[in-house]
């Protein structure tokens, strides 16, 4: 690519690449760039996985890349998928509102209004009042700042493990050190506590100084953790008595993943306030939201002189509302919620039956179809096998190391959470088969039996390196 040029006022500056040309690099051109221009240190971490292929067309649950080769996504955009790869009821309402306005602020829109009311209806209890935002972090940060306002209180209590974003606001109440270190201080008054543990919690709300509690229903980049029985409704009710607010963090396990329609309603738990994302936009578009009860939407924005505290300039774009209510029409007209109640249990059975027979399967856990394999991890041996290299990766990226087998392999996606390196996510579209279900089975099955230790997984991932060392496709 040329250098920087200044343009004049009649020409555009050299070098530019219009749709066109950006749709005919190749694969090596697309990682030159994203090494001089973007995430180098990711895309070299990509690559090394060969993790960096480029796809070229996707639809439900496969997609294919530049040679034609098709793949089953079990990773689902971290459960922004649910309804699949473009799907053509929610591509056909993007183009039903095509000569709308799309951002018109001094207006009411009408998509909004009509998806706020369809979330109202679709909720659990009181819920009624939506902000529209792009993201699952802009809505944890809308629903901490709505928390605040509505209580006068400025603390908030968090799980360790937990994630809830990385703007500056959700990622003081996300639980790894990692990701909080470099941008110290955070928000103050934001305490951490024990995912699960409701006599911490309730030691946390004692002071009476906490705005609001923000949990998880299951942890996803924690590793796909679930809460004891009982929990989510015992700390809901902790809250009530305390004046703290309930924020249920919905953004992963939303719109069906968990074989709900929303995962407290497992614990029939009404929160104060639900932080919404991922799979809202159908996988199409960038849609987030929160919502909220009309008692503490009143308290924090009531009337003209509060109405503009807390604002969005694409929030609630036609476009992304369009997306939204084609959305939670196909949940409901595809039964998405309960073909995840159905398959997911048959596919955490499945993967049971591994764990039985393959010490190197630590652990399966999940509900519908947000499902974890955790790894056991190496010796101490392993380290002086394989030299360092291999060890120093493994023994953390063991998932990962299991992930690029299943795509260099087997043709499979997933990659893994977070927060716990060691688990490798499986969350499909809900629209996908038994057949696929079994393909990713047979193929975990080949891998366990072909590495039966880690040090033989850890050498396979060596393997891996070394040729994306050498490859120039």
């Amino acid at each position: 690519m040329t250098a920087k040029t200044k343009p004049d006022d009649a020409h555009q500056p050299a070098g530019l690449l219009d749709l066109q040309q950006a749709l005919s690099l190749d694969r090596a051109q697309v990682r030159d760039l994203h090494q001089k221009y973007l995430n180098a240190g990711l895309a070299t971490m990509l690559e090394l996985l060969n993790f960096d292929k480029l796809f070229v067309r996707a639809l439900g649950v496969s997609v294919w890349d530049w040679q034609g080769r098709e793949y089953l996504d079990f990773l689902g955009g971290y459960g922004a998928l649910n309804l699949g790869h473009n799907h053509p009821k929610v591509l056909a309402a993007l183009q039903q509102v095509r000569e709308l306005p799309n951002i018109l602020q001094a207006s009411l829109g009408v998509l909004a209004a009509a998806l706020a009311h369809n979330l109202a209806r679709i909720t659990p209890g009181q819920l009624q009042r939506s902000f529209f935002c792009n993201s699952g972090a802009e809505a944890v940060e809308g629903a901490l700042k709505l928390a605040r306002a509505a209580t006068g209180r400025s603390g908030i209590i968090y799980c360790q493990g937990s994630f809830h974003g990385k703007t500056i606001g959700a990622l003081s109440v996300t639980g790894r050190e990692k990701y909080q270190k470099p941008f110290v201080p955070l928000l103050p008054q934001c305490q951490a506590i024990p995912f699960g543990d409701l006599q911490a919690l309730e030691k946390a709300l004692q002071s009476r100084q906490a705005a609001a509690f923000i949990v998880e229903p299951i942890q996803g980049e924690g590793g796909i953790i679930l809460p004891p029985p009982g929990y989510l409704r015992r700390a809901r009710e902790l809250c009530r008595e305390y004046g703290t607010l309930f924020i249920a963090d919905e953004v992963q396990t939303g719109f069906g993943r968990t074989g709900y329609m929303f995962a407290c309603e497992a614990e029939n738990v009404e929160p104060d306030i639900m932080c919404l994302a991922k799979s809202l936009g159908g996988g199409v578009m960038p849609m987030g939201a929160y919502i909220t009860t009309d008692e503490i939407w009143k308290k924090a924005y009531g009337g003209m002189e509060k109405a503009l505290l807390h604002t969005s300039t694409f929030g609630g774009n036609a476009m992304a509302c369009a997306a939204a209510l084609a959305t939670i029409q196909v949940i409901y007209e595809e039964n998405l919620a309960e073909q995840a109640r159905e398959k997911g249990a048959y596919f955490l059975n499945r993967l049971k039956e591994l764990q039985e027979r393959f010490p190197l399967l630590k652990e399966v856990r999940g509900r519908g179809l947000m499902i974890g394999l955790e790894f056991n991890q190496p010796g101490g041996l392993a380290s002086k096998v394989t030299f360092g290299l291999a060890s120093r990766l493994a023994e953390e990226y063991t998932g990962s190391l299991v992930a690029g087998e299943l795509l260099s392999n087997y043709g499979i996606i997933t990659a893994y959470t977070l927060n716990n390196p060691n688990v490798i996510r499986l969350e499909p579209p809900l629209c996908v088969t038994r057949e696929q279900i079994d393909r990713v089975v047979t193929a975990l099955e080949e891998i366990f039996q072909r590495h039966r230790g880690f040090m033989s997984m850890a050498a396979s991932g060596v393997r891996t390196i070394l040729k994306s060392l050498t490859r120039r496709e």
